[in-house]
């Protein structure tokens, strides 16, 4: 297990800054909330299928070191522990009101890529995360519904793809098990890294299909080009490479 020290560990603060009022993308200047409709480029030209995501912070520095090395050497505690971190995200969610509480979903492995890498580390986020927010006192109190949600396709990697290839990519690589648990919830989507957001579109058109009625996001990180981060990953594994999973 890779441990980190606690001055590291306190390195990992959540995003402050401006950021889409949509997808949550971090802007890297104020002046992008001058619009009247503080939104990315993307949301506006083309809307996701998501109601709303939100991110801990942008996929560089210790954070990057630390979600490859869980996904990529099979640290599941590592997960558990940054799960830790996703009620801050939670937070800014734009939940709408309703009786019944959110249920949060993992973004589902194809069962081919999950036995490659032992785990799923949404799904290992995602009740870190739950667990977080239960011990909070007179807060809302998720449901987890683990396998609520399926892959049922593998597809290949995401990577290097275009926004309009990734969203072919993933066409019909999800679906629902059992629609009446969705029907009429709001839905919270929980993944680790979010790149273009084609992967929670693509989880949220179909739960929205079975009857949700509102799809949110939370990742621990988001890949943008405004915050690169060309420090190598020190991560070796023959079978997932970097990146493989990013939505």
């Amino acid at each position: 297990m890779l441990r980190i020290c606690r001055a590291c560990w306190a390195t990992l603060q959540p995003w402050s800054g401006p950021h889409c009022a949509r997808c949550g993308l971090p802007f890297a200047s104020v002046r992008a909330l001058d619009s009247d409709l503080a939104e990315c480029g993307e949301c506006r030209n083309d809307e996701p299928g998501f109601d709303g995501a939100r991110s801990f912070g942008p996929y560089t520095g210790t954070l990057r070191q630390v979600i490859l090395r869980m996904k990529f050497a099979g640290d599941e505690r590592l997960g558990a522990r940054l799960g830790g971190l996703l009620p801050s995200p939670w937070d800014s969610l734009p939940l709408c009101g309703e009786s019944a509480p959110p249920l949060v979903l993992p973004v589902p492995l194809h069962t081919s890529r999950r036995r490659e890498r032992g785990f799923n580390q949404s799904e290992v986020l995602a009740a870190s995360l739950v667990r977080a927010l239960r011990r909070r006192k007179g807060g809302v109190t998720p449901t987890l519904a683990r396998t609520c949600l399926r892959r049922q396709r593998a597809t290949p990697p995401q990577t290097g793809l275009s926004v309009g290839a990734r969203r072919e990519n993933l066409r019909g690589a999800f679906a629902v098990a059992n629609p009446a648990e969705i029907r009429g919830r709001v839905v919270v989507l929980i993944d680790d890294v979010m790149t273009t957001g084609a992967t929670l579109s693509a989880c949220a058109r179909t739960l929205k299909r079975a009857g949700a009625a509102q799809v949110l996001g939370v990742t621990l990180a988001r890949a943008t080009p405004q915050f690169p981060d060309l420090a190598p990953a020190d991560v070796d594994n023959p079978v997932d490479g970097p990146d493989r999973d990013s939505t």
